[in-house]
């Protein structure tokens, strides 16, 4: 794709995947989005994207078809490869013939030739200094990137990098928001807890509060859960 066709063609993705990131997205399904569409925009025979995990392990998350999939995992496997490469040294990493790199990456360079992939680019998806994957593109024919298909691949892979770090957001965000209702609820159970003490044993609610705490800490049960058995009767505490 070339000319005005491609601009708009990488326009209209990225508003589509912008569009997207308004709320309640599926972090895959838009990677695979971004995976078909590059490969439109970059003519490309097939399109990956590869993803860290929290233990540091490299994962394929989106491919354009079970080919592209096989080469990556054969790469990550391996541990080398130019998707490996531009991961560990956040730079784009482009082989233009898969035939100049047999010595460098025997295991990719094998795999790729057997799957029919003549040439490969890899570019890493970063935000500063930190880089989470990286987005690959591999052709049946050998040659590099133009300077536009470099341009446009970066804006994808910044897309995706930040579709990543948006789901990471919500995710955490949501987990926060349910600790706070967690301690919410808790809180509510607690001071039930704290007048059954009280009038039980006939102190102030401070007295029924510490009482209430130490003897969570005594059993090594969360003061929630202590709080939940003093309300139910199954635990009564003496003075």
């Amino acid at each position: 794709m070339i000319g005005d066709a491609r601009q708009t063609e990488l326009v209209e993705t990225l508003v589509t995947l912008a569009d997207t990131l308004v709320a309640g997205y599926d972090v895959i399904d838009l990677l695979q989005t971004l995976v078909e569409r590059c490969a439109a925009i970059l003519d490309a025979a097939d399109v990956g994207i590869i993803l860290v995990d929290s233990d540091g392990d490299l994962e394929t998350v989106a491919s354009t078809n079970e080919r592209s999939h096989l080469l990556d995992l054969m790469q990550l496997d391996a541990g080398t490869g130019p998707c490996v490469e531009a991961y560990l040294s956040g730079t784009v990493v482009s082989v233009t013939d898969i035939a100049d790199v047999e010595e460098r990456w025997p295991v990719f360079a094998a795999g790729a030739r057997q799957l029919g992939y003549a040439s490969s680019h890899s570019v890493p998806l970063r935000l500063r200094d930190s880089t989470l994957g990286a987005l690959n593109v591999f052709r049946d024919r050998p040659g590099t990137l133009s300077d536009d298909d470099i341009v446009a691949a970066k804006a994808l892979a910044d897309v995706a990098t930040i579709g990543i770090l948006q789901e990471r957001a919500i995710r955490r965000a949501d987990i926060a928001r349910e600790q706070l209702q967690h301690a919410l609820d808790s809180r509510v159970i607690i001071e039930q807890a704290k007048g059954v003490l009280a009038q039980s044993h006939n102190v102030d609610m401070d007295a029924a509060f510490k009482l209430l705490r130490q003897t969570s800490r005594n059993s090594g049960t969360p003061i929630g859960v202590t709080a939940h058995a003093v309300v139910d009767g199954s635990l009564v505490i003496p003075l």
